[in-house]
């Protein structure tokens, strides 16, 4: 019962981190949407909690933001673009070892980030106008792929911290 109250608490808080960081900057994509954030963290919280916690935390935070600033018609697409991006991101993390490995999985990750809104803006709207949120999208994989490959990178030295991690994913 403790393990599993404290993976709701790490998932909570990475949700709450995941939401600020989206929430602090959102700039408009020109089509439709937001750039943001909150990827950072999205990849972050796959890492350290794995599959089925970091989906939790990616999707609660993310979606809550869309509603929060006003975006609730791409709530639940975020929902489940972001929560499989860290579905994706943390099977394949279990699948290959090497640090080496990371920013690639990562990329991996991102791709399901701009290919799930690609799809839902052409279902919305148009595929001109989904198009047009492409370059935004990858700019925001990109930034968030730099930015957690340096945090996650960083503080897996940390064999403390990598051990309270592994203790967060075990069954």
């Amino acid at each position: 019962m403790h393990k599993q109250i404290r993976r709701l608490v790490s998932s909570a808080l990475f949700a709450a981190a995941i939401f600020v960081a989206t929430m602090m900057l959102s700039v408009p994509l020109p089509g439709s949407g937001y750039g943001n954030f909150g990827d950072v963290f999205v990849i972050t919280a796959a890492f350290f909690l794995g599959p089925g916690w970091g989906f939790a935390a990616a999707a609660i935070g993310s979606a809550l933001s869309d509603i929060v600033l006003g975006f609730a018609l791409y709530a639940p697409a975020t929902f489940l673009i972001k929560g499989c991006m860290a579905l994706v991101f943390a099977l394949l993390c279990r699948s290959v070892r090497p640090r080496g490995w990371f920013v690639f999985v990562a990329a991996l990750a991102e791709s399901v980030m701009i290919g799930g809104y690609f799809l839902y803006e052409c279902l919305l709207y148009t595929p001109s106008v989904a198009l047009v949120n492409v370059p935004g999208n990858l700019a925001q994989g990109v930034f968030g792929l730099v930015l957690s490959s340096i945090i996650v990178i960083t503080v897996s030295t940390s064999k403390p911290i990598m051990q309270y991690a592994a203790a967060w994913k075990k069954k």
